[in-house]
């Protein structure tokens, strides 16, 4: 196994990483929020005179403020940047306070005089459905921010032939991202009429796209410039985003740099979670074994606003039945307003809830038949050539779903420890159960959105190497996989590639960095440059030497057997003397997918990732604590392009899913998010969490020109439905929720 390699390491664990709120700029402002009290209502007059005569306090900025549009969202524009009279949500800000220091904007905020009209919030999505429910939104028509469906087979006629039909409910919880780092941007207006934005994100473009919708300007008049992000789980994509262009705004008016930082408070409050999930299922068996049908209603609570729950919902959709095959399927899944916090991506983007139901269902179902679930599993689960239920057949790659479980079984020893189960014995002082789950997962957006990326590789005359792509750095070790994928292309030490942190200005829009496709999608970008890179300096060595050059390793360039032709110093002093710029912009486009909304039928992902992990744990009888004693994971991601990275994605995952499991809920109030910080919102720390085991399957993908796949997501999307069958073998209960 190589050695680690991170190429921020130092920085961040030195402490000389810049954070956007390390970033001072000269004659800086400071703005703060000013939030509504209520989840719903209309704001009748907003008073900020006796605010304005505060220390330090320089202007009150609203919503008539707003040169631009006032409202704006990746999908339904229907998030104000500032309320102008319809709130919907305790998260809506009503206006920004500036001051010369953050502590004076804070200590005016209690002087703004707000007058609202209540109105009767909606905080059941259920309630929202209802034919005779007020339209939160009137412009919209509708509290549906969408509805997808699967309609597959005929589900009557296979009910009818069933020996078995079960049905269940699940229902999981509103989830914090708890990224360390909170919301933070820094706005200037340059002498070149250029609003410049320093910030911290997952979707610089997205954040430029807000900005310039705000303050009514044209894409080029706007740079977004990302620094050192603290993380982000999907997080930092629509909230950032307004941070930004609030301060933006304030910096037109004002006409000087302006810093947002938020505090947890504001940030938990405010920013979206991962939607809580309602599902119904009804699934139709034979007497073998097999699935003969699933319907499903699956209701997920928006929020507030639309964000991204189009498409969080729709990969729900087309996972609705897990990694299973199933000929006939009716499946309905709906996005819904209400008054609560608003939801977006989170890490998982709707297959964490879709998982917590389904890998708990096909145990049900084979307890019920008299069947052990491993057993149940392999006669169903999806193999190669398989159709999904959405019509697609898996056979352009390696579906390794038996290589996947077969590797968590022997390391686990499952079926030995499973025999070992206590199923709620009241003789035993501890509970003991082990349990596992199952998914596969399609790779980056599929027909959620285009899918896109770039590179670029630029040599500099002494042979060193600047790199720059559209993925963006928020912690999971994206720059290193870049600088790793060109170096093995190149034959190039790490330390003669420096990735530079690309700005709106620099590279084209390659999507956000979610959906775990940072490395499938920029490692194919740098991978398609170091082709044509390597194209442009063997045809110019070729045409000045007559050399044909084979093979570029350990910095030589050498011919189809190996013999030395010159070192890569030479190579590009040869191109930069004959007036040939070793330069290089690769893009990277998977084969197009097909979908068809009506029917829910296509080729919804271009390739799929396969896992499996398990877990053993105690449950305390008298309390009912669970203490977790092993994680372990497989997933085939392809091809492992750093290893160390690779397992803190794996670590990070499983620590994630047994949160979402055990610790960590998001409840609203009368639509207030009830966590403010984390004294009382309680991710996993590092004493809950058992030693871990991260098991890798190889299995080069054909179309991702660097053979990876990704890991972030599926390695957080199915620890919490196997916590639930540990339990439920510990205990002899099935928890639903």
């Amino acid at each position: 196994m190589e050695k680690a390699f991170r190429n921020d390491a130092y920085a961040k664990v030195s402490g000389q990483a810049i954070y956007t709120d390390d970033l001072k700029l000269h004659d800086m402002l400071y703005a703060v929020p000013v939030y509504s009290e209520l989840p719903r209502a209309k704001l009748i007059s907003l008073d900020g005179s006796a605010a304005l005569k505060q220390s330090g306090v320089v202007a009150i900025i609203t919503a008539k403020d707003i040169p631009g549009n006032i409202r704006y969202g990746q999908i339904i524009k229907d998030y104000p940047i500032l309320v102008d009279e319809d709130i919907n949500s305790t998260g809506d800000v009503l206006a920004l306070i500036v001051a010369h220091t953050r502590e004076q904007a804070i200590t005016a905020v209690p002087f703004i005089k707000i007058e609202l009209q209540p109105l009767k919030p909606i905080l059941d999505p259920e309630e929202a459905m209802k034919p005779d429910a007020e339209i939160l939104h009137p412009f919209h028509g509708s509290n549906l921010t969408n509805y997808h469906r699967v309609r597959r087979g005929d589900v009557a006629t296979a009910e009818k032939e069933a020996d078995l039909i079960i049905e269940e409910e699940f229902s999981t919880s509103r989830v914090e991202h708890s990224y360390l780092e909170p919301e933070s941007a820094i706005c200037h207006l340059r002498p070149d009429g250029v609003m410049e934005v320093f910030g911290s994100m997952q979707h610089p473009f997205s954040t430029r796209r807000f900005v310039a919708s705000t303050l009514g300007v044209e894409l080029k008049d706007v740079e977004v410039k990302p620094l050192t992000c603290g993380g982000g789980f999907g997080g930092k994509d629509d909230t950032a985003a307004l941070v930004c262009a609030r301060a933006a705004l304030c910096a037109w008016i004002l006409k000087k740099p302006v810093k947002i930082t938020y505090s947890r408070e504001w940030s938990m409050r405010e920013s979206y979670k991962r939607h809580p999930y309602k599902m119904q299922y009804r699934m139709g068996l034979n007497k073998e074994g097999q699935i003969l049908s699933v319907k499903a209603r699956i209701v997920a609570d928006g929020g507030a606003y639309c964000s991204v729950t189009p498409w969080v919902t729709w990969r729900s959709t087309v996972q609705s039945c897990g990694c299973y095959e199933v000929s006939n399927v009716e499946t309905d899944v709906y996005g819904v307003y209400t008054n609560n916090v608003f939801c977006g991506a989170m890490r998982g983007f709707g297959s964490p809830q879709i998982n917590f139901a389904i890998e708990q269902l096909v145990e049900i179902a084979a307890e019920k038949l008299g069947m052990d679930e491993i057993t149940f599993r392999r006669k169903n689960m999806v193999k190669q050539g398989s159709t999904t239920i959405t019509g697609q057949v898996l056979d352009n790659h390696i579906v390794s779903l038996t290589q996947v479980l077969d590797a968590v079984l022997k390391e686990s020893d499952y079926e030995n420890k499973r025999k070992l189960c206590s199923l709620g014995n009241p003789n035993q002082k501890e509970w003991y159960g082990i349990g596992l789950a199952i998914s596969y997962r399609g790779v980056s957006l599929g027909a959620e959105g285009t899918d896109v990326n770039s590179a670029i590789i630029y040599v500099q005359p002494d042979g060193s190497t600047l790199l720059e792509t559209g993925v963006f750095e928020n912690g999971q070790g994206a720059e290193s996989a870049m600088i790793l994928i060109a170096s093995e292309q190149l034959g190039l030490p790490l330390e003669r590639i420096r990735y530079r942190l690309p700005s709106t200005s620099n590279i084209p829009d390659g999507g956000s960095t979610v959906a775990s496709r940072g490395t499938i999608m920029g490692g194919g970008a740098v991978v398609n440059a170091a082709i044509i890179l390597k194209r442009i300096i063997t045809e110019t060595i070729q045409k000045i030497t007559g050399k044909s050059v084979a093979h570029f390793k350990d910095s030589k360039l050498l011919d189809s057997t190996d013999n030395f032709i010159m070192s890569w110093n030479e190579a590009i002093k040869l191109c930069y003397d004959n007036q040939v710029y070793p330069y290089a912009f690769g893009v990277f486009q998977p084969p197009q997918i097909s979908w068809d909304e009506e029917t829910g039928q296509g080729n919804a992902y271009f390739t799929w990732v396969y896992g499996c992990q398990a877990v053993e744990l105690k449950v305390n009888p008298q309390t009912g604590a669970v203490e977790l004693l092993n994680m372990i994971a497989a997933h085939d991601i392809g091809k492992v392009i750093n290893p160390y990275a690779l397992k803190g994605q794996y670590y990070g995952g499983m620590a994630m899913g047994a949160g979402y499991a055990l610790f960590e809920n998001c409840p609203c109030e009368n639509g207030l998010v009830v966590p403010t910080n984390f004294h009382n919102y309680r991710p996993p720390r590092s004493i809950n969490l058992p030693e871990m085991k991260a098991i890798f399957i190889e299995n080069p993908d054909p179309i991702s020109p660097s053979g990876a796949k990704g890991i972030g997501e599926p390695a957080n999307e199915i620890m919490a439905p196997a916590i639930a069958n540990a339990i439920y073998h510990a205990t002899g209960k099935r928890y639903h929720s």
